[in-house]
């Protein structure tokens, strides 16, 4: 009986084994995927950086990274001066429509005058 629980458990202990190898091989190849899938990135940003109709020219990565980071900024900036454009629109309009409602009042009392 010892034997065969010991059978059992070498049993077990194998398809364990078989299961772990499966799981192995498929994080590997999903591995192997993900770095495929990285290069295909990679040549592309390099390839979209390059200079157009510049033959020969090579853009290293560091150079791509600075252009990245330069985008970003450039992004940032656009993104507080379109919200001091928006500040600045917003005062516009408040004080329109109080110089509108200062003109219908002169108006009004202009009407009654007459």
């Amino acid at each position: 009986q010892a034997e065969e629980e010991l059978q059992e458990a070498c049993a077990r202990q194998a398809l364990q084994l078989q299961e772990m190898g499966r799981r192995e091989r498929l994080l590997r190849a999903d591995a192997g995927r993900a770095r495929e899938q990285l290069e295909s990135f990679k040549s592309q940003v390099l390839q979209a950086c390059s200079p157009a109709g510049v033959a020969g020219t090579v853009v290293t990565e560091q150079q791509v990274i600075e252009k990245v980071r330069q985008i970003s900024e450039e992004s940032q900036q656009s993104q507080e001066r379109e919200k001091c454009l928006q500040e600045e629109l917003s005062s516009w309009l408040l004080k329109e429509k109080e110089v509108s409602e200062n003109v219908e009042v002169f108006k009004k009392s202009l009407y009654e005058l007459q």
